[in-house]
């Protein structure tokens, strides 16, 4: 293991997640705290946006802005707990959408994918070697890497999966008469995009992975690592998740080494059985949904403590600042519980960012 010039006890870090993935009580939740540094860490000049780009995290096909926006990723922040610096790779929501036959179309601050299936009795899902997106995505990372090494990790792209993948490719209402009228293509074509993402995933993760063989999305882990979604659970019944859903899942984290599932909202709740059912899930992130009580809010605490209880670990994050009474009343509502807890968020300083630390502590 190693520093990183944005992280310079890298390994102490780490060494942490390692165990707290394994199981070890470490006396805490984990916390993923940043804050905004007054000074960057290495002068990187900002390259002109070309006129063709309008989403600078998301860009694709533009390869020398690409580089520069990812050089520049970790600048400007200070990272704290078990934060590590790292960079997307990701050229849009559902990147495997575009690596099946997608297009992707920009917007400001996303990407999003006109459908490529008109006719689904028409529609070959086949690894294509020279599909453009692929393509880039491989190049992106191999002329990433000499800078991002020593400095800060790579995020796995965002492949996603399942539903949303079909989603994105059929189109979001077409695929719900689909999941009517023609089941059977519905369970053929997730079986066969399940086998295609680990076709893209198992490459990626060997030109990604650190020194140590860990990945990173959202957060780091000893291994084969993946985020897992389905925000289009919020439009189906528990019982259409349990038939077309869980397989997908139950395959995927067969054949992953940590998993967290993105759990997206109060529509999606009716799905935590079967999420607990899956027995290599390891980790489940909620997110509470806009218009939503905060992460911290009691309303969650009874599904919290479901989760732990069923062994699963709890990612929450809150983006507009963490404070320390609202881990102080986790600490109070959850006891030990709290330390398979991973908590993130932006701080004001590194003061913040200790303190946060010293009140997570359990005594």
């Amino acid at each position: 293991m190693s520093s990183l010039l944005y992280r310079e006890d890298a390994d102490q870090v780490r060494d942490r997640l390692r165990r707290w993935w394994r199981g070890e009580d470490l006396g805490r939740p984990m916390l993923q705290l940043t804050a905004p540094l007054d000074q960057p860490v290495e002068s990187v000049p900002a390259l002109p946006r070309p006129p063709n780009v309008q989403c600078d995290h998301f860009t694709t096909l533009d390869m020398p802005y690409r580089l520069n926006v990812m050089a520049r990723a970790c600048l400007n922040t200070a990272y704290f707990g078990e934060a590590l610096p790292s960079a997307t790779l990701s050229l849009g929501p559902s990147t495997l959408a575009l690596y099946l036959g997608c297009r992707g179309v920009e917007n400001a601050d996303t990407t999003w994918f006109e459908p490529c299936i008109a006719d689904p009795d028409q529609a070959r899902f086949e690894f294509d070697p020279a599909n453009p997106y692929w393509i880039f995505q491989q190049e992106l990372i191999r002329q990433v890497r000499p800078w991002a090494q020593g400095r800060f990790l790579l995020d796995f792209p965002d492949f996603i999966e399942g539903l949303d993948i079909l989603a994105a490719m059929r189109g979001a209402e077409t695929l719900m008469l689909d999941l009517l009228e023609r089941p059977a293509w519905i369970q053929c074509a997730l079986t066969r995009t399940t086998e295609l993402y680990f076709r893209y995933y198992d490459p990626v993760y060997e030109l990604i992975k650190d020194e140590t063989g860990g990945a990173h999305w959202w957060v780091w882990a000893p291994g084969r690592l993946a985020k897992l979604q389905c925000d289009y659970s919020a439009m189906i019944s528990p019982d259409m998740f349990k038939e077309f859903m869980l397989p997908v899942l139950r395959a995927q984290t067969e054949r992953l080494d940590y998993s967290m599932y993105h759990w997206d909202g109060p529509g999606a709740l009716g799905h935590h059985d079967h999420l607990l059912s899956l027995p290599k899930l390891t980790m489940i992130q909620w997110t509470a949904g806009a218009g939503a009580e905060s992460v911290f809010d009691r309303r969650w605490w009874p599904m919290y403590h479901k989760t732990i209880e069923a062994g699963k670990k709890l990612f929450i994050a809150e983006w507009n600042g963490l404070d320390t009474a609202a881990i102080r009343t986790l600490k109070r509502e959850f006891g030990p519980q709290l330390n398979q807890f991973l908590i993130a968020g932006p701080v004001n300083s590194a003061a913040k960012a200790a303190e946060l630390i010293r009140v997570s502590v359990m005594e």
